[in-house]
Parts: C-alpha cells; sequence; structure tokens
C-alpha cells in the first residue's frame, strides 16, 4: 500500500491554473525528489499537499486513508486539519525560526504544544515535557547540533539554522517530511552541510518528497524524481530514467540548462 496517493490535484489562483490534474503514489521509506523550473508547480504541490494552500479539485491519502478531498473539504473542522497536516513535516526555503526561542525551544514547541490535548496532561505535565526534550536533544544529535541547545538563531549560521529546522520537523514524528528547496538560502558550503543531513535521513528510511534544483543530489539520493512543467507531471521515473535518458524535450532543456550553470 502506498504511504502517499496524490490523485487528479488542481490549483488555481486567480486565472492562473498553476496545477493542472496532478497525481503520483509513493511507498514508505522512499525518497522522492520533484525537479522543474521556476513557476512549474512544484511548491505549491507541496502546499497543497500540507494543507498550507487548499486544492480546487482533488484527493490525497495518507496509508490508503483519504484524508482530503477537494469535493468534501469545505466540510473539514479546523481540528481534523490539524490532525491531516500531522502526518507531514515541511521544511522550508527560509528557516522561519522562532528568534525569542532557543533552539531547544524551537524544536520542543510542537511537541509540547500537542501535549496539551493528551488526557494525562495536567497529572503528568512535568514526565511529559522532560520526554519531549529528551527526544529532542536526540535529534538535534542527529543533526549534529548537540552542543548549541542553548544558542539562539542569531547565533547560528543558516546551515545550522537550516539544520534546527529539519530537526522541528522530525520532532512532530510525520509520516512523510518535506522539503521545500532547502538548500536555496545558502552559499555552496553550508549546502553541502544540508544535503548530508538529508542523506543520513534517507539512509534511516525516512519518506522525503524533496523539491530540489541540485540534480546531482537528486540522483544520488531519489528513488524516484518527477519533472514538472507548466503544471503537469512530464516526466517520472528513476534517476536513471529521467536524468540520465530523459524522454521529454522539456526535461532534456531543463537538465541541459542546469548542467551549463553547474
Amino acid at each position: 500500500m502506498s504511504i502517499l496517493k496524490v490523485e487528479n490535484v488542481y490549483k488555481k489562483f486567480g486565472k492562473n491554473e498553476v496545477l493542472k490534474g496532478v497525481g503520483f503514489e509513493m511507498e514508505a521509506g522512499q525518497v522522492l525528489s520533484i525537479l522543474g523550473s521556476s513557476g512549474s508547480g512544484k511548491t505549491t504541490l507541496l502546499r497543497c499537499i500540507n494543507f498550507l494552500e487548499r486544492a480546487d479539485k482533488g484527493v490525497i491519502s495518507v496509508d490508503g486513508e483519504v484524508i482530503f478531498d477537494a469535493s468534501s473539504a469545505g466540510k473539514m473542522s479546523a481540528a481534523q486539519m490539524r490532525k491531516a497536516q500531522l502526518n507531514f513535516g515541511m521544511v522550508f526555503q527560509s528557516f522561519n525560526l522562532f528568534p525569542q526561542y532557543n533552539v531547544l525551544e524551537n524544536v520542543t514547541l510542537g511537541p509540547k504544544l500537542l501535549a496539551k490535548e493528551m488526557p494525562n496532561y495536567r497529572a503528568d505535565k512535568k514526565k511529559i515535557f522532560a520526554h519531549i526534550e529528551d527526544e529532542a536533544k536526540e535529534i538535534l544529535d542527529r543533526v549534529g547540533l548537540s552542543d548549541k541547545l542553548e544558542h539562539y538563531p542569531c547565533e547560528l549560521s543558516g546551515g545550522q539554522q537550516q539544520r534546527v529546522s529539519i530537526a522541528r520537523a522530525l520532532a512532530l514524528k510525520p509520516k512523510i517530511l518535506f522539503f521545500d528547496e532547502p538548500t536555496s538560502a545558502l552559499d555552496p558550503e553550508l549546502t553541502g552541510e544540508i544535503l548530508k543531513v538529508i542523506k543520513t535521513l534517507a539512509q534511516q528510511n525516512i519518506t522525503m518528497v524533496i523539491v530540489t534544483h541540485e540534480i546531482g543530489f537528486a540522483k544520488h539520493v531519489s528513488d524516484r524524481i518527477i519533472f514538472m512543467d507548466n503544471g503537469i507531471i512530464a516526466e517520472e521515473g528513476t534517476p536513471e530514467e529521467v536524468i540520465d535518458n530523459p524522454k521529454h524535450e522539456r526535461t532534456k532543456a531543463f537538465l541541459n540548462l542546469v548542467t551549463q550553470k553547474e
């Protein structure tokens, strides 16, 4: 059974149709990279799956359960939407950390807010929070930040801030981790730092969808590649099929342009 199934998703902003019937499936533990030029619909697709935007048409299922159907989306309560969103963790282009909180506080904020809904929250608050902090420290160690727990975002490099945002997403224990061009705001040295972290997560069988322009990285870390053009999936397959032997003319043109820039 697919962990994520996206069916016939459409999204329009005004008269501009950004997504035109996009659909794909992926299995647990897979890494799916989405390539395409600016304006092809990559980020909008992620935002629709993660409910940061609401698709005009389409169905989204996780583990065989429909969590969004545009035909009845207006009936979803705020609580239902929040529960559906918890299937996904999101790492944005910009780090979006809370400047008033230190590293550990940034990572534990979400889990602590969710803990308030636990039936034993009032009686076991200290024990629950201690467990959340222990788990956060373990995650921060995995991304190489165990020595930065009390540092504030302004005291960190861009690469370190992005690693905090990855840890924050992991702390909510999502079924699928989304990355929206996670290295676009970083210089080449820090880009390598983040790609190394993502490669490590891939080796740990964490299910990921990555929007990226890093072609070499996508080729070596991905199980499957999607190439988007003008709101549709123009090509899909293994890295060898899409990157080494593309069939669609737009895929070929894009890869040639990116290779020349590199």
